[in-house]
């Protein structure tokens, strides 16, 4: 039963018709528009469009590269309640963490499931931030080399939650905190410095 439900949620994702945002014609050197860029949290997120010549999609990508507790980026007109969010994520630096991370089902920068993956800890984890706390759901072990671009993706429907790491899944989760549609975006953790590009997700 857990697989054929797990096979549902794969085959809604894939049926329904996939936005992309590559960045590439939003103005570098700014925050990007049309996302709500912003922190949970203390400290001062710096979320911007910038050229970078590894891009997966050339020209642009969008880079986070200040400090704060979790910094959060969220794409503004959406709202989904069962499909999937995809990005291309690729760590470059942090002393305390290198993360990247998908956002879902999000009401604001402080409601919100995240699945993130951590490339100095190796490992891929989902969590839920209610009122700006996050609590740890559940973890796997995964290689996540720095300086490279990796693939994270996760699959809702319901209250079950697949999320895969470069065409591998990485766990799966079933939680019914948030119910509702909400805001899909990407996310990072402390002093991160990580690029993100062809964000991509469908569903309603």
């Amino acid at each position: 039963m857990k697989a054929l439900l797990l096979t549902a949620v794969t085959l809604f994702a894939a049926a329904a018709t996939p936005t992309v945002v590559n960045f590439d014609t939003l103005d570098a050197g700014k925050p990007p528009g049309g996302w709500t860029s912003t922190q949970t949290g203390s400290g001062k997120a710096v979320w911007s469009v910038v050229r970078d010549t590894s891009a997966p999609s050339q020209p642009n990508v969008l880079k986070q590269s200040g400090e704060a507790t979790y910094p959060v980026s969220l794409k503004d007109d959406t709202a989904i309640k069962d499909g999937f969010v995809e990005v291309k994520f690729k760590p470059l630096s942090g002393k305390e963490d290198q993360a990247g991370g998908l956002i879902w089902r999000a009401r604001d920068a402080n409601n919100y499931y995240v699945a993130r993956a951590n490339a100095l800890e190796n490992n891929v984890t989902i969590y839920h931030t209610v009122n700006g706390r996050r609590t740890e759901r559940k973890r796997a072990s995964a290689k996540v080399p720095s300086n490279q671009w990796h693939t994270l993706r996760v699959e809702f429907q319901g209250n079950r939650f697949t999320v895969v790491l470069d065409g591998q899944k990485a766990l799966d989760w079933v939680d019914d905190t948030f119910k509702d549609a909400g805001k899909v975006g990407v996310w990072t953790k402390a002093d991160s410095v990580t690029l993100f590009d062809d964000f991509t997700y469908a569903g309603d």
